[in-house]
């Protein structure tokens, strides 16, 4: 081992296995580390360049009893040589830190695989509390896997005994020992994680030394005991030349705004109640005051909302965020930002419902409350990324569509790509889409200036701030008579009104990019998805494509208005299937627009995302 703790050079290239992917989850009580395991274990992975996805999975109980399968969490990893578009199907490599954290995910191991148990941790009260009536270890059910019995506990305490921590703290180290142990069998090295875990406790020096001491010590006894035949490597992924960091959606979807907001020379506001799992948006801004942010935490989502169009009409780039009981909170002041056309992007960063429902697992489940959930014909310009990588460019698409058009935006995240994380390039704000925010009137024009004058194009009307001397004017959630803005019960003046805001969203399809195509650009299967589905979409349809099968994918990410090519693209192939984490909603709205094609579905509603396997089934069929 080097000083600086790279102990990869120990191992010979004889004696590793080279391996173009790997998935590796890690599973423990919600106390027990895991996310921060997974991702010290993805962001060294990244830093050799490795192409990665992952996917947390949370407990949705707050406090679940220890040692319960209500409170397991767990930590997904897919590394590469090759793209990686999922978290993976089938794992290659289970970390089960105790029975319970076993149970829940041993049915995605497939036989002959890798299976890591701290032995320590098997005791018949934990059995009994994972709902075991023998111990799995011992009665032959595990004989067609690899099982690693690590006493985990105790050799973590053992390795620390002398440091003086009480047992909660020795117990806390844990982690750092699985760690260690999965960075032997991977070929990683040590000196990424000992530089977090400096940062993370630079003011307990006691803390950092004894889970440094945990970390190596799980890695010797990988080594030392020969637990596995070879260690195995992945060779870095072939990318786009750049300089890239790991980044998780809802990091992404923070810095979009910022990048917005330094293109279009606007102040960042953001005004939001917390919610899982949009919560860590407001976090991330929170911290970035140095480049002029301004965050509210709201006391509810209707302050939140009304912050943010407070802060539009004073000429901010005005955010709001949220998860799909929030959005309902915040419908009707949606609906007034409509009506006083002022641009707020409200991010919904969706989870399984309805009510509470399923607060920290995903679904698709907020589309058609995006689409109509408001009183009276309310448009709004709906979006959504696909990826933790591409969040980044849908909030700066967000920030650029609703100040062009003076209109609001729902950006559409959900719970997979808002926790999963991926490789971004970083970019320079050169290289960024300019913003043009619609005009404030010119100071000559005051004398004939009216508040709904539009631009003839987009119909955006100008953004005149409130106090600016000579275009002062009032605005509210009354009808508007156009042009001047004035309260209007006419009716003829209401229906023109009404058409004129639809006609503005349905102009936003000159603005945006057509739909393309992945796979075959016609034939037999189109494959229609939307948001966060697109990994496991195009790797199902990648597989069958270079098969020979004549399949493509059209994954939509802007989905009001859709893009002005939609129906010529149905029209190149024989069957349409949509496929969605819900019962159909985007299959609702394409029926209601395109109604001359006939729609398959494909739909699941388990708070999980598509596997690779059920869908390359699914298609196969279809094509058959």
């Amino acid at each position: 081992m080097s000083n600086d703790g790279h102990m990869v050079a120990e191992q010979t290239e004889q004696a590793k296995i080279k391996l173009d992917h790997v998935v590796i989850r890690f599973a423990g009580d919600s106390g027990d580390g895991m996310q921060l395991t997974g991702s010290q274990f993805s962001d060294t992975s990244a830093m050799l360049g490795n192409d990665i996805a992952t996917f947390p999975n949370y407990p949705a109980e707050i406090r679940a009893p220890e040692g319960s399968i209500y409170g397991v969490s767990g930590f997904q990893v897919h590394i590469g040589e090759v793209e990686i578009s999922t978290p993976g199907d089938d794992v290659d490599v289970l970390v089960a830190m105790n029975p319970a954290a076993l149970k829940t995910n041993f049915s995605a191991v497939p036989k002959g695989k890798t299976i890591i148990v701290d032995i320590d941790e098997f005791t018949s009260k934990n059995l009994t509390r994972a709902g075991y009536d023998q111990n799995p270890l011992d009665d032959g059910s595990l004989d067609s896997y690899v099982i690693i019995k690590a006493p985990i506990t105790q050799l973590s305490r053992e390795s620390i005994k002398d440091m003086g921590l009480d047992n909660t703290s020795m117990n806390r180290t844990r982690n750092m020992f699985a760690l260690g142990m999965v960075f032997w069998m991977f070929s990683r090295p040590l000196d990424y994680t000992i530089k977090f875990l400096e940062k993370k406790f630079g003011n307990k020096p006691n803390i950092f030394e004894a889970n440094v001491k945990v970390l190596k010590a799980g890695y010797h006894y990988a080594e030392t005991l020969e637990l596995l035949p070879s260690a195995f490597t992945v060779l870095p992924a072939k990318m786009t030349e750049g300089t890239y960091r790991i980044i998780m959606g809802n990091t992404a979807t923070a810095w979009g705004f910022l990048a917005a907001a330094e293109k279009s020379g606007k102040q960042l506001f953001l005004g939001s109640y917390p919610i899982t799992p949009a919560s860590d948006i407001l976090h991330e801004l929170s911290a970035h005051q140095h480049f002029g942010v301004v965050t509210f935490q709201a006391e509810d989502e209707i302050a939140g909302v009304c912050s943010a169009i407070g802060a539009a009409f004073t000429g901010d780039l005005a955010i709001t965020t949220t998860s799909g009981p929030g959005l309902a909170l915040k419908s009707e002041a949606i609906g007034l930002a409509v009506m006083t056309e002022l641009p707020i992007i409200v991010v919904d960063v969706q989870r399984g419902g309805p009510s509470t429902g399923l607060p920290t697992k995903t679904e698709q489940a907020d589309l058609l409350q995006a689409m109509y959930g408001r009183n009276g014909e309310c448009p709004v310009i709906v979006i959504a990324p696909s990826t933790p990588a591409n969040c980044f460019d849908f909030a700066y698409e967000a920030s650029r569509l609703a100040m062009e058009h003076m209109t609001p935006v729902i950006l559409l995240s959900d719970g997979y790509i808002a926790n999963g994380s991926a490789p971004w390039r970083i970019r320079s704000i050169k290289e960024m889409q300019p913003i043009n925010p619609a005009p404030a009137p010119a100071p000559e024009a005051a004398a004939d200036w009216m508040p709904y004058l539009r631009n003839p194009d987009t119909l955006a009307r100008q953004w005149a701030l409130p106090g600016t001397p000579g275009f002062e004017h009032r605005i509210g959630g009354l009808e508007k008579e156009d042009f001047t803005g004035h309260i209007s019960y006419d009716p003829e003046n209401h229906e023109h009104m009404v058409k004129r805001r639809a006609e503005k969203v349905k102009r936003v399809e000159n603005y945006i990019p057509e739909q393309q195509i992945d796979g075959a650009q016609s034939g037999d299967l189109l494959v229609v998805g939307w948001g966060g589905t697109y990994g496991s979409l195009i790797t199902a349809v990648k597989s069958l494509h270079e098969e020979g099968k004549s399949i493509g994918l059209a994954h939509f990410n802007y989905l009001n208005p859709l893009p002005r090519n939609t129906r010529e693209v149905f029209s190149r192939f024989k069957k349409i299937v949509i496929c969605e984490l819900n019962m159909g909603q985007f299959a609702t709205l394409l029926r209601s627009e395109f109604p001359d094609f006939q729609y398959l579905q494909y739909n699941k509603v388990q708070g999980l995302p598509f596997t690779v396997l059920e869908l390359n089934e699914h298609f196969s069929g279809l094509l058959k």
